[in-house]
Parts: structure tokens; sequence; C-alpha cells
């Protein structure tokens, strides 16, 4: 069943053989034929389960460069608010879940010479008309570990950067950091370069769960790091934390909730663990043959998110997402994902990074070297695109904003002229009988239960031709 509601306790893993080199269990096929639950609903299996676009990444193609083009050659649409997204793409050590473009191996020329070429994409696209004159509403440094530079590489970069394009008014700042990279210094250059929302990725507080998953920090930097943060007096600090990862227990994630607790941050968000493709993680499993991660199911995943979002509102906090809690909601915002998800034009700087400007979505080279080399023979470094029409930009809103637990059925009404009330009468209605939302009066409401499963009810509401096989 979708989005099970039941509150038993499965086993965390299925029966092990102990094979892995850093410590995880395994499932073999064999093993796997002998559980009395098929693994496709509750066991977690190898493949992408957050969605964070639409139409999905597997429609995009590597012929849509004209396209593109022809987005930043147009003059913007008013009243659309301008992003812009920078990829850090180094770090100490990946992560064995870590699904993203990042390097360990880079020096600090590489790093430079690579920055460089950012801003050189950054100086040709500002140049654009959909770009030219506009100021960013929000900017976000992602990786990677932005703050795995120094002090002084981050503000050369972004004073390059605020004179190619001055965010001055911008909303929002959002830079994403490694605890273990929080030098006193680092986060006193990162609060003067203009960062408004500083977030940790601490993912865990037991020091053997971060060493089998393959982080670079340890628990006693994450109370340095944070202490260090308050005294800067960020707008916003957000902690990140990830419900199931390796060897992780009920008492661990207990604990978990208790310690984040104990720093009070302003937002908490919590991921629930997947094992997307191109993880060590699955590497490893499909080495050995194994049809499950060795990672909790996903109904304990679910079932540790529900605890954590109880504990957390019973501590003043409020629920704002399926994955995000927030101590003032009238004071802690999220520019970046709710410009986003109201259609905002995004420009992606850097190698893997993604835009979306003027209904075209696309990605930029994955290889650092790919993406270096396009840059000098003034190339679009472009890996794929798709141009979407009415019909995928309302479904691309509706799915993402499906996110934040309700959706208002007017704003709809007002930028597609369409009813979505009617329009997705039939997946509302299933949905509801199964206990997931509700409509009321003209907002669609999920139930928490809804809420923690809400990525994977959004393939009930993509067109017919792009629904692919779920992983729950």
């Amino acid at each position: 069943m979708r989005g099970s509601n039941q509150e038993e306790k499965p086993l965390l893993f299925p029966p092990p053989i102990r094979i892995a080199p850093y410590g995880l269990q395994k499932a073999t096929r064999e093993t796997m034929s002998e559980t009395a639950t098929p693994p496709t609903k509750k066991a977690t299996r190898a493949g992408n389960y957050f969605i964070s676009n639409y139409p999905p990444f597997s429609f995009w193609s590597s012929d849509q460069e004209k396209e593109v083009r022809a987005a930043y050659d147009s003059e913007p649409i008013p009243g659309t608010p301008l992003g812009l997204y920078h990829h850090i793409p180094f770090c100490r050590r990946r992560c064995h879940f870590c699904y993203f473009r990042v390097y360990t191996d880079k020096n600090g020329q590489e790093i430079r010479d690579y920055l460089d070429h950012t801003l050189v994409e950054l100086e040709r696209l500002a140049a654009k008309p959909l770009v030219a004159g506009r100021k960013p509403h929000f900017i976000y440094f992602g990786g990677g570990t932005p703050s795995y530079l120094s002090g002084r590489q981050l503000t050369d970069l972004t004073d390059r950067m605020k004179s190619i394009l001055p965010w001055d008014d911008a909303e929002e700042v959002a830079f994403e950091c490694e605890p273990g990279t929080l030098t006193a210094g680092k986060l006193a250059a990162i609060k003067e370069i203009g960062v408004t929302r500083l977030s940790l990725g601490i993912e865990n507080f037991d020091d053997h769960i971060l060493e089998i998953n393959g982080r670079a920090h340890r628990s006693k930097e994450v109370w340095k790091a944070f202490e260090r943060a308050r005294s800067q007096e960020f707008d916003q600090i957000n902690i990140d934390l990830i419900a199931g990862m390796l060897e992780e227990t009920e008492e661990n994630w207990q604990k978990n909730i208790e310690e984040v607790l104990k720093l009070a941050p302003d937002s908490i968000t919590i991921y629930q663990m997947e094992i997307p493709y191109n993880t060590t993680i699955y590497k490893d499993m499909k080495e050995s043959g194994a049809l499950v991660a060795p990672v909790a199911g996903w109904e304990t995943k679910r079932r540790w998110v529900k605890e954590a979002f109880a504990e957390l509102e019973a501590n003043g906090y409020t629920i704002s997402s399926g994955y995000t809690a927030v101590k003032n909601p009238e004071r802690t915002k999220f520019i970046y994902r709710d410009s986003l998800w109201g259609g905002a034009d995004l420009v992606g700087l850097g190698v893997a990074s993604f835009s979306h400007v003027q209904g075209v979505h696309y990605q930029n080279l994955t290889e650092i070297d790919d993406y270096v080399g396009a840059i000098d023979s003034e190339k679009m470094p472009l890996k794929r695109a798709f141009r979407t029409n009415e019909e995928e930009r309302m479904i691309r809103e509706f799915i993402l904003q499906m996110k934040l637990g309700h959706v208002q059925a007017d704003y709809f009404r007002n930028k597609f002229e369409i009813s979505i009330l009617e329009r997705f009468a039939r997946p509302l209605e299933e949905l509801t009988n199964e206990g997931l939302l509700k409509v009321v009066d003209d907002a669609i409401i999920l139930s928490r239960d809804g809420l923690l499963c809400v990525d994977n009810l959004l393939h009930d509401f993509f067109l017919e031709h792009h629904k692919t096989d779920r992983i729950v």
C-alpha cells in the first residue's frame, strides 16, 4: 500500500550478509526472496525518490541548445523573480550517499581556475536580454561544500559576482556548510559577503554513524560551528538531518532529536535517506547483487520523521513542508524554495548546475573538464534541456507546492486560468479516500502521513507519458 500509515516497527535491514568494506549490511537476491514483504513497498531500493522538478530529468535531451539560447534572448516576464545558483563542487570527503557532482582531489590552482570560469559564464549570461538590468531576488551557494573555500576565495568570488550582477537588494543569500570547515574566520567572511541563511549539513550527531556514512566532520565540530555561527548573528541558521542513515537505530534517532533541540536552530530540514544510482552505497550494492539498500525501510524512516515533527511541534516549531520545521514562521522564510516553486527564473552557474529560465529547464555539463573546456571555447556548457509548455509548467508548480502540505486553488486560477480541483479531481478523490489529503473549501491540505510520503504521491499528477515506476 502506498504511503503506509502502519505504526509497526519493521527490521531496519533484511537478514544481512556482512561483506562491506566500510561495514555496510547487504542483502542478496536469494536473501530477499525469503522476506515476507515485497521489497518495493517497505524496503529502500536504489533510485531517486525525491522529486525536484517536472517533467522528470529522463525526458530532457541534449539537442535543446537553441531553446536555451532563445530563452536568454527574450525579455523577462514582468514580475518574475530572478535567482542565482552557484555550484561549488569541492569537498573534503565524498559521502557514501552523495549523488551530487563533487571533487575531493582538486588543488588550489584548479579551484581558482574553476571559479574564474564560473565568473565568465555569469558575465556572458548577465549580458543577455533575459538577465541584463535585473537584480537577483535570491542567491544560493550549494555543493559540494561552499564552505570548503577559504575566506579570501569567498570574498574574491562574491565581489566579482556582484560587480557583474549586483545583489544588494536580494532578500535571501543562502549558503551550505560542512561543520568541520567552519573556523571563526571563515564564518566572519561568510557573514561579511552578505549571507542571510546559513545551512549546516550535520545529518547525524553520532561519530560512528558519521564515519560509516563517509561524512568528514565529527560531533564536536558541530557544536563549535554552531556556537560560532550564532555569535555572527546570521538571520537564519538551518540544520540538516537525514533519517535512516547507514546503521542508524531507534535510540540514535531519538538522540538526534534531543541534540537538535538543544541547539534550537531557526529551522530544521529532515530528509529521508534514499540511494540514487551514482552513490557509493549503490555501487557496493550492485557489486554484491543486493536488491535492498542497507538502510532503514520507508515505513521506519517516515515514522522517525513523524516522531521528530511531533517533538519539534511540542517545543514550539511549526512544520512548514514535508521536510522542514521552523521556529518562527513569520520571520523564517525559504525564499529560494518558495520562489523556485512559484516559477522564478533561476540562473545556475558551474558544473552540473540546474537552471530554469522562461519555462526552459537545463543542466550544465557534468564533468569539470568538459565544463571548463566549453567555457574556454565560448560555447554554452549545456548537458541537457527541456522546454515546457503551459500545462507542464502548471503541473510543475502544483506538485512542488504540494510539498508544502497545502495548495491554494485560487493561485492556479489566477496564474494559469485552470481549476486544479477539477483538473485533478480523480487523483484527489483517491488520495482523500486513502486518508492522505483532504479538500477544504478552496485548498488542498495534506494529512501528516500524506506529507511524509508526498514525493510518492506526486506521480499521480504527472501527465500519462511522463509517469515512470515509483520507488515506493
